[in-house]
């Protein structure tokens, strides 16, 4: 197996749709489909407490420790990860190997092997490694031929889920390689011509953007359930002659992140505890300056779950939010639910010289 391309690790801004109707290579506006146009100016100043905000809420606890509030009544959209092929390489034999991958694919796999990457700073390919003989996904699998190039998005998280489709891939028989594909909108359009085959992706994100309707100011389309989501995807990916694996219960989505220390205080694990113990003028949500009028963020927190926040402060969705996390700036912080800081024992220093930091993208995700 073969590797082309750099690896970054990435910053997202998952909260509105892109919507693009033809799947054309335009210049980059973001990797996922609910990337922000822009993120805002990290670390300006917050907002007071409304005066229509009732409740105590509670004041930030300091910690090194983070953990991420479960989203209990799915605010998300199904952003589980699966794999897209361009149709004509996707034999049963490459489907049977990406699927094998699916069922093993959790959360919390991938919350690790992304610590394996971004906080302990082994290679994508070392932590592919790790998944596939820890879980055993790549055995027994047969009945491949031929060379598959196996593409990946401009960061690691995306190159470690390719380096594991490769492994099995290759397991089945197939030769292959890795790449570096960029972005989604040029890269869709070279899967769709065959100048690679098939690449990680993720399933609320793919069908925003495939959905031939889209545009300013349209609905999102995907569901919280992968089911429906997949459903409505369907004759648009027929349309785009792409072929999606099973998906996996992985999934990489906005997440709400307060300390441990916190946690364990309140005795808080999910969004409906929060909103039952925390919501009110004390609490502080930081995350991008779009967040308060996003449906997967603040407005989303307080329409889905009823939690609403006294002071909102505009920093981004990972390092400066973990940061604001760390030192008890903010209550509440936004994160991905796969952010390798998740991992059970990571510490997250306050500073810029913190060893979990992401890199930004240009382009968003």
């Amino acid at each position: 197996m073969r590797t082309r391309g750099p690896s970054r690790t990435r910053t997202v801004c998952l909260m509105t749709p892109i919507r693009k109707k033809t799947l054309t290579a335009i210049p980059a506006a973001g990797m996922l489909a609910f990337a922000l146009a822009a993120c805002g100016s990290p670390g300006s100043s917050g907002t007071t407490a409304p005066e229509d905000v009732t409740g105590e809420g509670c004041v930030p606890i300091a910690g090194e420790e983070l953990v991420a509030l479960e989203d209990d009544r799915n605010l998300q959209a199904s952003e589980n990860i699966l794999a897209a092929f361009n149709a004509d390489s996707a034999s049963g034999s490459a489907l049977e190997a990406v699927n094998a991958v699916s069922a093993q694919l959790t959360t919390d796999w991938l919350i690790n092997l992304n610590k394996q990457v971004d906080v302990d700073r082994d290679t994508p390919a070392q932590a592919a490694q790790t998944f596939l003989d820890e879980t055993g996904a790549a055995e027994g699998l047969s009945g491949g031929s031929g060379a598959l190039i196996v593409g990946y998005a401009d960061f690691s998280e995306s190159e470690t889920l390719a380096n594991i489709y490769a492994g099995a891939l290759e397991a089945a028989g197939f030769e292959t390689e890795t790449q570096s594909v960029g972005n989604r909108e040029a890269y869709l359009v070279a899967l769709q011509d065959g100048q690679f085959h098939v690449m990680p992706e993720y399933a609320a994100s793919l069908t925003e953007f495939i959905n031939p309707d889209a545009g300013p100011g349209s609905d999102a389309v995907a569901s919280s359930e992968i089911d429906e989501t997949l459903a409505t995807a369907e004759p648009w990916l027929n349309d785009a002659g792409l072929v999606v694996s099973e998906p996996a219960a992985a999934i990489d989505s906005n997440a709400y992140a307060v300390t441990t220390a916190f946690a364990q205080e309140h005795d808080i694990s999910t969004l409906s505890e929060f909103a039952e113990k925390c919501s009110g003028k004390a609490s502080i949500l930081g995350g991008p300056a779009e967040c308060p009028d996003r449906p997967y963020c603040q407005l989303g927190l307080e329409e889905v779950y009823g939690i609403q926040f006294g002071q909102f402060k505009t920093l981004d969705i990972g390092t400066l939010s973990k940061q604001a996390l760390v030192t008890g700036e903010v209550t509440v912080g936004t994160v991905t639910s796969t952010d390798g800081s998740l991992a059970k024992g990571v510490t997250v220093p306050p500073g810029p010289e913190s060893e979990t930091e992401e890199s930004t993208e240009d382009d968003g995700e």
